[in-house]
């Protein structure tokens, strides 16, 4: 049975302190690992992460610290609706 997307929240989170690709990974994982995270793109040459989340399991608070435990800086966030991505 798929998930049921339809109440997910996409966030687009800032990030400092990638320097590779090897990082971009590290941030990936790290993220997916969350209950309730449905795709994670990072974003390298912007220092961004855009996840899709079900607000009922995750908060964004907690996706910013697994960024900060991953070792590195979560600055800021902008949120939008899943599906919806277009900036």
């Amino acid at each position: 049975m798929a998930d049921d997307v339809s109440g997910d929240q996409l966030v687009l989170i800032k990030i400092e302190g990638m320097h590779c690709h090897r990082c971009q990974q590290a941030i990936t994982k790290a993220l997916q690992a969350n209950p309730g995270v449905h795709e994670v793109e990072v974003d390298f040459p912007s220092g961004q992460a855009s996840v899709l989340y079900d607000p009922a399991s995750v908060t964004v608070r907690a996706l910013m610290d697994t960024v900060v435990q991953a070792g590195y800086r979560a600055t800021g966030f902008s949120q939008g609706r899943g599906g919806h991505a277009h900036q």
